[in-house]
């Protein structure tokens, strides 16, 4: 990533996902007008993602009563997510969509894409409902993600969205003081 990705726009895309038994066709179309999270993982069927997709699975129930959308990623297709869900109980638990890239062309879009290896870095992405992007944070392959601290990231975007000209400080959690920036606060913080 030589550019920052923080306040474009989500490119095009077309793909195949597996979600809640079924596959099925999104777009773009379907992420607009909703808070998106985009979490891009390696591979199936490894080690450190099915922990990542687990945890975010224990959090999906709080982020969609936030009204987000959780989209994993991955360069795997359609059927190895369906094969993988059908095969471990960790996977099992996912109800969100697992969006098959094998072309690579949404990782990419992303920036996230090991060229040399097909696969994608640990890339995590908060779209808001205009579709820009708010949050991007990108892993190296052996540091796995927290969703909880994703989740909280979260609520801090959707509360600066919601309060033109607050800013939330570093750890802000919902009921805390947030900063109006302002002449009157520089070097007193």
């Amino acid at each position: 990533m030589n550019q920052s990705i923080i306040n474009t726009k989500l490119l095009p895309f077309n793909a195949t996902a597996f979600h809640n038994g079924e596959f099925v066709e999104l777009s773009e179309k379907d992420v607009a007008e909703k808070w998106s999270i985009f979490f891009f993982y390696p591979a199936d069927f490894t080690f450190v993602c099915p922990t990542e997709l687990g945890d975010m699975a224990d959090h999906y129930a709080e982020l969609q009563k936030m009204g987000v959308e959780v989209y994993s990623v991955s360069t795997d297709t359609h059927f190895t997510h369906k094969a993988w869900h059908d095969t471990s109980d960790t996977i099992k638990k996912i109800s969100y969509p697992m969006i098959g890239d094998p072309t690579g062309a949404i990782t990419r879009n992303f920036g996230v894409m090991i060229e040399e290896e097909g696969l994608a870095l640990r890339g995590t992405f908060v779209i808001n409902p205009e579709g820009e992007i708010k949050i991007a944070e990108v892993h190296d392959l052996g540091i796995g993600r927290s969703a909880a601290e994703l989740l909280r990231k979260v609520k801090a975007a959707q509360y600066v969205a919601e309060h033109d000209g607050e800013v939330c400080p570093a750890a802000w959690q919902p009921g805390a003081d947030t900063l109006a920036p302002s002449l009157d606060l520089v070097g007193k913080i």
